[in-house]
């Protein structure tokens, strides 16, 4: 009998082992994908000083990883789909291990932009690919909710590690470091691909369409010019007719395409599933809120407040850690809670926490109770988003589910950084109030400034600076009341759609 035992406990033991090891495999591959999306918010004041980068091209350096990666993810999925998902998450490590190569050596702006974009064709070929393997390789429900809540904790740290790693390596190190980082992680992740993960051969009769995902890019590299380019009316006036009516054109032949292909990038009957809809507009709602707060942050406190790089990361960090328990017990107690509760409250306690961060504004560090509050509110929200999109799209469509749900987190993320970056420099240009002599680039941006009031020095030199952080200062409390507002309608939203959701599948 206890042979016997022995014989049948044994290979299940090694078969559920194995299953949490390639979990923590994909997980690191995520890792690197969260990394590099908040890597540059400390750095980027150091990148505009070395590299001399303007604002727009400040914010394209920081745009073109989500904007590449949320244009592409469709089309990935659907690789996934039809080559295996283990194959394109071991071509999504190996083209984002020689992008952060090319990123740590780039020469100018444009490069590192183009580096940047690289970087994110990376990460859309892998990121599909760590959630499709989890809902392959994890079939008990409850044991699936849980692997979604770890992989969802991972994002939070990586989330919450991009702006400290980049700090800390910006005080001892060049700024190349910041993406050299990645080399290892990628060697790692990919040993443990090639051991653990399934050999599955996909579904050759998968047809991936090129037009469609040229399509997405468009539509949505013309959203984030139009969200740009507003902020500077009249001016911008050309530029907005062109990126509307590329955009407005692209979308409309992407809608239209899709309904028409066999097997399209995305099956608009997905998003009409009440749950997979709240899903959606949960993840990239939370994921809109978490960006800009931590992106607009870390200018704040580094160019108003004079915090060191690696000060400033650890400051706004706190959001991400008060994420990391609330994702990973929501994952866990999704089951008791219901998806609906997790949401709804979810996006209310992080819309409550951004208003307490308004309100400690003023208060040096306490600020973030305000950071830890709304993290603990999207923590909530990120795990149980993605279940209600996972859980709930059809089991044939996991390569497209898995898209649609990085999709809404980038989207929401893309928006966030467009969004965030062009009103407060658009709000410093429009109030600001500086001495005549000093260069034009102080009016449009505080980088800037802050550098002509250390030329200027003394008393003068600090009424500049003085000045100029003010400005940013109305800026940077407008963005943070936007961002209550939408996380607090958002939830009422999510709650009328959320009525009879479940955790399960259709």
């Amino acid at each position: 009998m206890s042979t016997s035992l022995r014989s049948t406990s044994t290979p299940t033991a090694a078969r559920s082992f194995a299953r949490w090891l390639l979990l923590a495999v994909v997980s690191s591959g995520l890792l690197l994908i969260a990394i590099d999306n908040s890597v540059l918010y400390t750095a980027l004041p150091t990148l505009e000083a070395v590299l001399g980068a303007d604002p727009t091209q400040s914010l394209w350096i920081v745009n073109a990883y989500p904007l590449a990666m949320a244009g592409l993810l469709l089309g990935a999925g659907t690789l996934g789909d039809r080559f295996g998902h283990t194959r394109m998450f071991v071509i999504g490590l190996l083209i984002f291990g020689g992008a952060s190569a090319l990123a740590a050596f780039a020469p100018s702006p444009e490069v590192l932009i183009a580096a940047r974009a690289l970087l994110g064709v990376g990460a859309a070929t892998m990121m599909p690919a760590t959630l499709a393997l989890i809902r392959i390789t994890f079939t008990d429900v409850r044991e699936r909710n849980l692997a979604i809540g770890v992989w969802a904790s991972v994002s939070i740290v990586g989330a919450a590690l991009g702006p400290i790693v980049g700090g800390a390596l910006l005080e001892h190190f060049w700024w190349g470091s910041v993406f050299l980082v990645n080399l290892p992680v990628v060697v790692i992740a990919l040993a443990g691909a090639l051991v653990l993960a399934p050999r599955d051969s996909g579904s050759p009769d998968r047809k991936w369409d090129f037009a469609s995902s040229a399509l997405a890019l468009v539509a949505l590299s013309s959203l984030v010019v139009l969200i740009k380019e507003s902020t500077r009316l009249p001016d911008s006036l050309p530029s907005l007719a062109v990126a509307l009516v590329l955009g407005g054109g692209a979308g409309w032949l992407f809608v239209r395409r899709q309904r028409s292909l066999t097997y399209p990038l995305l099956d608009f009957r997905i998003l009409r599933i009440p749950a997979v809809a709240a899903g959606v507009i949960a993840a990239a709602t939370s994921m809109f809120a978490i960006a800009g707060l931590e992106f607009a942050s870390a200018q704040r406190f580094q160019l108003v407040v004079g915090y060191s790089p690696l000060e400033a990361g650890m400051l706004v960090v706190a959001g991400a850690l008060g994420a990391l328990p609330t994702a990973i017990v929501g994952g866990a107690l999704l089951h008791r809670i219901g998806l609906r509760r997790a949401m709804v409250g979810g996006l209310s306690i992080g819309g409550v926490g951004v208003s307490l961060a308004v309100l400690l504004l003023g208060s040096g560090n306490w600020i973030a109770i305000g950071f830890v509050v709304t993290g603990a509110g999207l923590g909530l929200v990120w795990s149980s988003a993605s279940t209600a999109i996972i859980g709930n799209a059809p089991t044939h469509r996991a390569g497209m589910a898995s898209s649609v749900e990085e999709v809404s987190y980038e989207f929401g993320n893309l928006t966030a950084i467009a969004l965030a970056g062009s009103l407060l420099s658009a709000i410093y240009h429009g109030v600001v109030s500086l001495p005549a002599g000093l260069p034009a680039a102080a009016h449009d941006s505080l980088t800037a400034a802050v550098e002509a009031a250390k030329a200027v020095g003394g008393a003068e030199g600090a009424a500049i600076q003085t000045a100029a952080g003010s400005a940013f200062d109305t800026g940077y409390l407008v963005v943070m009341g936007l961002i209550a507002v939408v996380l607090f309608i958002a939830a009422p939203v999510t709650a009328r759609l959320a009525r009879n959701a479940t955790i399960g599948h259709h």
